[in-house]
């Protein structure tokens, strides 16, 4: 073996080492409904968070929740806790790091649903990443699939929009362009709003909508009271129903 490549293979072999050193950054699913927890996820996760002390997480309080309903009851205050949400500076966040460069794996939770999915958990995903940090997503519920597979509409070609405009001006303006991208493509478009917004952004769907667009609501998601129905936006008027401050998903299709 000649010198330079003995020398190389040292390299690779501190650089595997540091590597082997950092903490696992685990993407932890989180039910978006009431019920057992043991029908919403996979084992796994129920394995892996009894292993991690240390949390990122949007709200302390409904993580403790969630982790003592998930089976660390008892243990929750020998855990520690980071929260980022949307009041989290960019220097927390490299904080935060630190813990995974030290070694320790750190469970990643958000409110409901899967965390860094329209969620400020991506922050810390993509500082894992410059951070040469393993990353380690987990199975569980997203609303958002949910809703496109039981919408019947288009799951070849679709995107997520995201959170919907709050102001009722620039929400319809919004609307207007979604509609106009769903029948100039056929591609699906998923939306979702704060919950107490819900029935106001329906109005505003059937109010300046095409009557032939279809409209999938999904509320409620994995509860008791679920509520998943596609009609068209014409069909809607016939019969609209009150969605209330159920956690909802929009679908637009054709």
């Amino acid at each position: 073996m000649s010198t330079r490549t003995k020398l190389t293979a040292v390299k690779i072999e501190k650089k595997i080492t540091f590597a082997a050193m950092k903490g696992k950054l685990h993407l932890i699913p989180v039910p978006i409904s009431e019920g057992e927890f043991a029908d919403m996820l996979p084992a796994s996760v129920f394995s892996v968070i009894g292993k991690i002390s240390f949390f990122v997480v949007e709200e302390t309080r409904t993580a403790r929740r969630f982790l003592s309903a998930a089976g660390l009851k008892g243990k929750i205050d020998g855990l520690s806790f980071f929260e980022l949400n949307e009041h989290t500076s960019p220097e927390a966040v490299d904080e935060y790091v630190r813990i995974l460069d030290n070694g320790n794996d750190v469970g990643l939770l958000s409110e409901a649903g899967l965390p860094a999915v329209a969620d400020p958990g991506s922050l810390l995903v993509a500082a894992a990443h410059r951070h040469g940090v393993e990353v380690v997503p987990y199975v569980g519920p997203s609303s958002l699939m949910l809703a496109l597979m039981s919408s019947g509409l288009n799951g070849q070609s679709f995107a997520f929009a995201g959170y919907i405009p709050a102001k009722t001006d620039e929400r319809k303006q919004h609307l207007k362009q979604l509609e106009k991208r769903v029948f100039s493509t056929g591609q699906t478009q998923i939306m979702i709003e704060t919950p107490y917004r819900n029935d106001s952004l329906f109005a505003d769907i059937l109010a300046v909508c095409r009557g032939d667009l279809k409209v999938c609501v999904a509320a409620g998601l994995m509860s008791q009271n679920q509520f998943i129905r596609t009609e068209t936006v014409s069909e809607w008027k016939k019969n609209k129903p009150e969605i209330g401050k159920r956690p909802a998903v929009f679908v637009l299709g054709r």
